[in-house]
């Protein structure tokens, strides 16, 4: 499973110019880093668009916060998400009128308020979530449990150092 190091050609990708004295498991990284990305905000449309068709792709992560976590304030998933408060109002905003988040009163603090899933949106996400679920265990069912388990570790170790 070991990534594939060699130096490739010019544009930017390993081996082209400008990667001179890079490390090339640095350069492997960052290739198949890219190349996951792209798919993976590819994938995330996809599913917004399973939630409901005028679900913002960038939405979609925060009905997964919300159905892991419970109710949240605003200013606490943008700082999870890490983006500002226009856009984590917008996206907010866009969820309401899908009828896929409603707020409620803080309990703790009377001037704030809470986002929380609605039953709709819940069952919308959950939906499209088993799904892709059983999307990873086809794609990995020929992966060794504990290879699935460190990339897990890896991508978690990775995930706590990206939020700095």
């Amino acid at each position: 499973m070991a990534a594939d190091v060699r130096e490739s050609g010019p544009g930017g990708e390993p081996g082209g110019s400008g990667n001179a004295g890079m490390d090339p498991a640095f350069l492997a990284l960052e290739r198949e880093l890219t190349i996951f990305l792209r798919r993976a905000r590819a994938s995330s449309g996809e599913m917004a668009r399973e939630v409901h068709p005028d679900l913002e792709p960038a939405a979609y992560g925060l009905l997964g916060r919300l159905e892991r976590t419970g109710p949240q304030r605003a200013t606490d998933l943008a700082a999870f998400i890490g983006v500002g408060k226009a856009t984590m109002s917008r996206q907010l905003r866009g969820l309401e009128q899908l009828g896929l988040v409603a707020r409620e009163p803080d309990p703790v603090d009377g001037r704030a308020s809470l986002l929380r899933l609605t039953e709709e949106g819940r069952e919308r996400f959950r939906v499209v979530r088993d799904a892709r679920r059983e999307r990873y265990i086809r794609k990995l069912a020929d992966w060794d449990r504990l290879e699935v388990a460190e990339l897990a570790r890896l991508l978690g170790q990775l995930n706590e150092r990206s939020g700095d």
